[in-house]
């Protein structure tokens, strides 16, 4: 796994812990620990992607995808530079 993809795991963590304390704050939820432990919880989902290999945004079927896609990328480059 790549530093792009950590801190793509990263930010998604950071977004639904964020949306999710904001949410219960905003809903009148005044105890800091049931706030803090929304959050926590919310963060279980992108965590299960995270650890999923086969997860097609952070799993192994990610990194092929993306080496696929620059090597295409490479090949209609040198086909444009050809003609």
């Amino acid at each position: 796994m790549n530093t792009q993809n950590i801190k793509a795991i990263l930010a998604s963590y950071g977004r639904t812990f964020l949306s999710v304390v904001l949410f219960a704050a905003i809903n009148g939820e005044t105890d800091i620990q049931a706030i803090l432990l929304a959050g926590a919880v919310a963060v279980v989902g992108p965590a299960i992607r995270a650890i999923n290999p086969n997860d097609p945004t952070f799993g192994r079927v990610a990194d092929t995808l993306e080496a696929e896609i620059i090597k295409a990328a490479k090949k209609t480059a040198s086909k444009k530079k050809t003609k």
